[in-house]
């Protein structure tokens, strides 16, 4: 069944009420159509930023009813970005989303310095992929924030990722460090970050999950090619999160996925101080859902580990 992950994580997050979200510049036709087609869902509740007379002509445009969603008036996209991302300061929303402006300027005011949604992790991306013919969905991290992380950097991406895929509920965090290679080479630098990731897992500085690395592509998600290599972890042949080596690696596995093996990506940036949805023009319906549904998902899993730090 199509989108069939998605759909287990759309009725989740719907089981919890609508997240207040701050939406970025929702200017367009798709930018727009999502964050009500969500708050429909009952997954998020929109407050919409931006030019208010362009946001209002869009909505008649395309026949679309805002009418019980709030609305910031911001003259232009910078603005709008900024004036979400104070939202968020402000505790008025829960979650941020990308509108109809460039990552860039949105990411250009969650990272600033004084009044951004810096925290103490380092900002990473994840995709959640919905893979045909695959078992679990796929998380698959850093494809689109960091370019070439350090293994300091990797920490933080591992970790994000790993309290991703919690929030998501999946029973068993299964994370697989991937090179080219499933043999430590030190003409290989991402297999030495690989196993050194492992071996931080095994001090406690990375928790939650299983780690083992380096691994191939395919001993990481084939339980054949694991066996074959005679791999032997709880990880080679059953991961579910994939750790790229960096964004080109990553970008080329993720657009691999979904435009040869029909993979649908829901995009998620963590490390903030709260969950920001990035969505593309090109995205599908179900993949806007799924965004918004893994963000309510982690909004969920933040506010239960709050509670248990006050407890």
């Amino acid at each position: 069944m199509s989108h069939e992950k998605y759909r287990r994580l759309i009725d989740a997050a719907k089981a919890l009420g609508p997240v207040a979200t701050a939406v970025a510049h929702p200017c367009d036709e798709s930018a727009l159509a999502g964050a009500v087609d969500a708050a429909k869902m009952g997954l998020i509740e929109p407050i919409l930023v931006g030019p208010k007379a362009r946001i209002e002509a869009t909505a008649r445009q395309f026949e679309l009813d805002i009418s019980g969603h709030e609305l910031v008036d911001a003259p232009y996209s910078h603005a709008a970005a900024a004036a979400a991302v104070e939202l968020v300061r402000a505790g008025r929303a829960e979650a941020l989303m990308k509108g109809s402006l460039h990552t860039d300027e949105l990411m250009a005011e969650v990272v600033r310095k004084d009044t951004g949604l810096r925290t103490a992790r380092r900002i990473s991306h994840c995709f959640v992929m919905d893979v045909p013919n695959h078992p679990d969905a796929l998380i698959i991290s850093d494809a689109a924030v960091n370019i070439a992380p350090t293994l300091e950097d990797k920490v933080d991406i591992v970790q994000n990722a790993i309290d991703l895929a919690r929030a998501l509920r999946l029973p068993e965090v299964r994370v697989a460090i991937l090179s080219a290679m499933e043999t430590v080479n030190p003409k290989v630098p991402s297999t030495v970050e690989a196993a050194a990731l492992c071996k931080m897992a095994d001090r406690g500085q990375i928790t939650g999950g299983v780690l083992d690395g380096p691994l191939a592509l395919d001993n990481a998600i084939s339980p054949e090619a694991a066996a074959i290599k005679k791999i032997v972890s709880p990880v080679a042949g059953r991961a579910n999160v994939l750790i790229v080596p960096d964004l080109e690696a990553g970008n080329m596995l993720a657009k691999s996925l979904s435009f040869l093996a029909g993979a649908d990506a829901a995009g998620i940036v963590l490390g903030a101080k709260v969950p920001i949805i990035l969505t593309s023009r090109a995205d599908s319906l179900d993949v806007r859902l799924a965004s918004c549904a893994v963000a309510a998902l982690v909004v969920q899993a933040r506010r239960e580990s709050a509670a248990r730090a006050i407890a």
